[in-house]
C-alpha cells in the first residue's frame, strides 16, 4: 500500500494484513450500498456484497480514525462508483508500509478505496448511509489496542449527549 507520494488522488483505506482477503467470487450486483462524507461533497455507491468486516486496533488505524479502532468492510468483488465529488478524494500512504487511508479534502471523513493493486475494496463502515447485513467478523490487532480500550462494554451508555 505504500506509494512514492504520501498523498495521491482516489482509492485508499486502512487494511493491514494479507489474511483479510476472502476467496474471490462473482459479485452480487443486486446489492447496493450508498455512502457519503460528513460535509456531503463526496457521495458514492458500492455495488455488490461485503465479504468481511474487521475492527482494527492497530496504531495506524487508531490514528487514522481518531478512535479505539477502525471499522472497515472488505470485498474483492464489489464495485465502487463515485456519484459526486471524486475530485475531492485524496489518499494518504504511510511510507514504507502498505497502509493507506482515503479521505475528503474538505471535511477529512474516511472514504472507500482500492487496495492491493485494485483487487480489494475497503469501505469505512461509518461512511455508509445505508445499513449493512454483515456484522464484524473480528477485532484484529488487539495486542496494539489503546490502554483505555478494555471492558468498554461495562461503561454507561447514553442515548444522547449526557447532561
Amino acid at each position: 500500500m505504500a506509494g512514492t507520494d504520501p498523498v495521491s488522488e482516489r482509492g485508499g483505506g486502512t487494511g493491514s494484513s494479507d489474511d483479510l482477503t476472502p476467496t474471490l467470487r462473482e459479485p452480487d450486483m443486486s446489492t447496493r450500498h450508498t455512502g457519503s462524507c460528513l460535509c456531503g461533497q463526496v457521495r458514492f455507491a458500492v455495488e455488490g456484497d461485503f465479504q468481511s468486516f474487521f475492527l482494527c486496533h492497530c496504531a495506524r488505524c487508531r490514528k487514522g480514525s481518531g478512535s479505539a479502532h477502525a471499522a472497515n468492510l472488505f470485498s474483492p468483488s464489489a464495485r465502487l462508483v463515485w456519484l459526486s465529488g471524486e475530485e475531492r478524494v485524496r489518499t494518504f500512504h504511510v511510507a514504507d508500509s502498505r497502509h493507506q487511508r482515503s479521505f475528503c479534502v474538505d471535511c477529512g471523513s474516511g472514504l472507500p478505496g482500492l487496495h492491493r493493486n485494485g483487487t480489494l475494496l475497503m469501505v469505512p463502515a461509518g461512511s455508509l448511509d445505508s445499513p449493512v447485513a454483515i456484522r464484524p467478523n473480528a477485532h484484529i490487532f488487539v495486542a496494539s489496542r489503546a490502554n483505555w480500550d478494555d471492558h468498554l462494554e461495562d461503561i454507561p451508555r447514553c442515548e444522547r449527549l449526557p447532561g
